[in-house]
C-alpha cells in the first residue's frame, strides 16, 4: 500500500490526516507539536521523529503549514524533504504560500526527480473536520490522479485549475475575497450598531439585496454574531494571506489598494493581541476601538 507521509498537523492539518487514517490510508505523521502526532497514533499511523524520517518513508508527502517560511525550512536542506524523498515520489503542499515559492519548490523537486502539486484548501476547518474541503489544485494531469484518492478522502470538491502553481494563485485570489468581505463586513455591521438598529432586521435586509455574501450570511453568524471567536481561521493568517496577496500584486504591477488597507486594519488587530482568533472577530476589534457593543444575534 501507498505509504502517506503528513508534515503539519494545525488546525487544518489534523482533521484532514485523521481523515485519511479512518479511510484506510497508512500515514507516518511530523509535527513539531507532539499532542496532534499523539491523536494521529490512535488512528493508527506512525510518529515519524524527523522531516527526513517522513520523507525517506512515504511514496507522497504532503505538507500543511502556517507560512511559506515553514515550508521552504522543511523542504530543503540536508534534513528536508527534497533530499530524502524516495526516487520518483510525489510531493504535495497544501499550505497557502507565496506563488514563487511554490514555483522555486517545484522546480527543485523536478530537479530531484520528484513530482509536485500544489493543493491549497478551501473552506472552514469545520469542513476540514466533517471531510468537505474544497481543493485548488495546480498539477499535471497524471500526478492530480495520483493524488485523487486522497483529496476524495479528505474534501468534498477538486477543482484542477491548470499547472503546477494555478492552485496556489487561485488560493490567493479566493482569499483576497473572502478576507477583504470580512473587512467590509466590519465596518457595515459597527455602522448598524452605531445607527442603534436591529441586527437581526439589519441581516434580513441585507440578506435579501445583493449586498449580501458568504461571510455575513453562512460564516459570521456561525461565528461572531454567536460570540465565537475560537480559531478556524485565524486574524494572524488573514494578515499574512493579504500580505501574500498585496506582494503578488505588485510583483505583477496590479495596484491592490484595498488590500493594502485591509492588510493594516488586521495589522491593528493583532498589535491589540486578536492574532489567535477567528478573522471574524475584525469586527469586535473595530466596534471595541469605536466604543461599540459587540454586535450579537439573539
Amino acid at each position: 500500500m501507498t505509504m502517506i507521509g503528513f508534515i503539519g498537523l494545525g488546525r487544518m492539518g489534523r482533521p484532514m490526516a485523521s481523515n485519511l487514517c479512518r479511510k484506510g490510508f497508512q500515514l507516518v505523521v511530523h509535527d513539531v507539536n507532539p499532542a496532534p502526532v499523539r491523536e494521529l497514533e490512535l488512528l493508527q499511523a506512525r510518529a515519524g521523529g524527523s522531516v527526513a524520517e517522513v520523507a525517506a518513508a512515504s511514496d507522497i508527502v504532503v505538507t500543511m503549514l502556517p507560512n511559506s517560511a515553514a515550508l521552504e525550512q522543511v523542504a530543503h536542506g540536508p534534513e528536508g524533504i527534497l533530499a530524502n524523498a524516495k526516487s520518483g515520489g510525489l510531493v504535495m503542499d497544501m499550505s497557502t504560500v507565496e506563488p514563487l515559492v511554490t514555483d522555486r519548490l517545484a522546480a527543485a523537486a523536478q530537479a530531484k526527480g520528484l513530482a509536485f502539486v500544489d493543493a491549497p484548501v478551501g473552506r472552514l476547518a469545520s469542513h476540514a473536520d466533517r471531510g468537505e474541503s474544497l481543493f485548488m489544485v495546480g498539477a499535471e494531469v497524471g500526478d492530480l490522479e495520483r493524488v485523487r484518492p486522497l483529496l476524495e478522502a479528505m474534501g468534498s470538491t477538486i477543482h484542477h485549475c491548470g499547472g503546477v502553481g494555478t492552485g496556489m494563485r487561485t488560493k490567493l485570489v479566493n482569499n483576497y475575497l473572502a478576507i477583504i468581505s470580512c473587512q467590509l463586513n466590519a465596518e457595515a455591521i459597527a455602522l448598524s450598531q452605531r445607527f442603534g438598529l436591529s441586527l437581526e432586521k439589519t441581516l434580513d435586509v441585507i440578506h435579501g439585496t445583493t449586498a449580501t455574501n458568504g461571510q455575513l450570511k453562512i460564516a459570521w453568524p456561525a461565528k461572531v454574531l454567536k460570540g465565537d471567536t475560537a480559531p478556524g481561521f485565524t486574524i494572524d493568517l488573514a494578515h499574512k494571506d493579504l500580505s501574500l496577496i498585496v506582494d503578488a500584486g505588485n510583483a505583477e504591477k496590479v495596484p491592490m489598494p484595498v488590500a493594502a488597507v485591509a492588510r493594516e486594519a488586521f495589522s491593528a488587530a493583532r498589535s491589540q493581541g486578536h492574532g489567535g482568533k477567528d478573522f471574524s472577530a475584525i469586527v469586535d476589534v473595530l466596534c471595541d476601538n469605536a466604543g461599540i457593543l459587540k454586535p450579537r444575534l439573539k
